[in-house]
């Protein structure tokens, strides 16, 4: 690796020196365009700092592999695109059930099917959502540029730890294959959060699925010092199936709970020309980019114009996004699919008949001068 901190590198390439920046240990993975270059990168760079890389046969076994691994004690990560994601949705649930820490990537391109493989999309944000079946919550974090993917890798890898459950990175094409300057921090800079490991004592009754008084679940390294249970089934605190209606239904609930109650927390975003704003500006990944170049631009002419970049699409932050809103007179989400996070904006404000979606679906990058038209034909006059 290059002495200095400050890279120019491509987005695969800063996911793969965040994870490892996290702690990353474990990866498993199978190509696919365009995520290929992470593990093209941690296949190199991994065992050198003592992990493991493994490429499996497909997503699905990846996926269980990297739930394996991490039940052992390691930070464990995959990387893939939107048909590997969607493969890997039953092994997503059972992470989100036995509640075992991991990180997902999913660089999205256009679908659905085979779709544009090299092309750009923002179509799986529902997916990574609602891929899983059944009643659950989860943490999607995304970015617009190579500094804050570096940063929301670090933090997905955090939250992982903190609230013992599968975070997924929501990147995309363009963001992933371009290339820009990044400032590696410092060791420490980012504070990584460690593997919470139960204090009982070896042959001691350990209980996996018991919470201390702040909420967190300590875990015992599998095959280690305590025998537990691992299912996929609702289970009681020491892991082992029931169907007791008043044990499901506290599972249920802590499994949403756990996340959904601290929306406040998780939240990660960005804000600029708030306060003024007539016309606000929601976007995010890429195409927050080209959002932002358009706000700069037009505020040089006199226009108010805000934008909201956010970079938790999951749990999505409706107190926040209601809050930021509320002085608009538009509200314009900018994305690239047909209203995903349109939809979520229009549930969370007050005024939904003023919010509007200004999007591309053509595998291009939705441009400045596409949103600029999209303005000019909602306020109805040249701008």
């Amino acid at each position: 690796m290059p002495d200095s901190p400050i890279r120019f590198l491509q987005g695969n390439e800063v996911l793969a020196d965040a994870a490892l920046y996290a702690g990353l240990k474990f990866f498993a993975g199978y190509p696919i365009t365009p995520s290929t270059e992470t593990a093209e990168r941690l296949s190199y760079l991994l065992p050198r700092v003592g992990g493991k890389f493994i490429q499996m046969e497909d997503e699905l076994s990846s996926m269980c592999a990297i739930i394996g691994a991490s039940l052992t004690g390691l930070k464990a990560m995959t990387a893939t695109s939107g048909p590997g994601f969607s493969l890997m949705q039953e092994a997503i649930g059972y992470a989100v059930m036995a509640e075992i820490p991991c990180v997902i990537a999913d660089v999205q391109r256009g679908g659905p099917s085979t779709g544009l493989p090299t092309r750009v999309s923002q179509g799986d944000v529902m997916q990574a959502r609602w891929g899983t079946h059944g009643d659950h919550s989860i943490i999607t974090l995304t970015a617009s540029n190579h500094q804050d993917m570096f940063t929301m890798t670090v933090e997905a890898f955090n939250l992982a730890e903190t609230f013992r459950t599968p975070v997924i990175l929501l990147f995309d094409e363009v963001l992933a294959h371009m290339r820009e300057k990044v400032t590696i921090p410092e060791k420490d800079e980012i504070p990584i959060v460690d593997r919470l490991v139960t204090s009982v004592p070896r042959g001691t009754d350990y209980h996996p699925y018991f919470p201390r008084e702040d909420g967190r679940l300590p875990m015992s390294d599998f095959g280690g010092s305590h025998r537990y249970n691992v299912t996929g089934l609702f289970h009681d605190m020491w892991g082992f199936p029931t169907d007791k209606p008043d044990v499901v239904n506290e599972l249920m609930h802590h499994l949403v709970n756990k996340i959904e109650n601290r929306v406040s927390i998780i939240q990660r975003y960005k804000e600029y020309h708030i306060d003024d704003a007539e016309t606000l500006l929601i976007s995010y990944g890429s195409a927050a980019r080209s959002a932002r170049h358009i706000m700069e631009d037009r505020r040089k002419v006199g226009m108010n114009i805000g934008m909201l970049e956010l970079q938790t699409l999951w749990p999505f932050p409706r107190q926040l996004v209601q809050e930021k809103t509320k002085n608009a007179k538009y509200i314009v989400v900018v994305e690239m699919n047909m209203g995903q996070i349109e939809n979520e904006v229009r549930a969370s404000v007050n005024h939904s008949d003023s919010v509007y979606l200004a999007n591309r679906v053509d595998g291009q990058l939705i441009t400045p001068t596409d949103i600029k038209n999209f303005l000019r034909i909602i306020h109805g006059r040249g701008i």
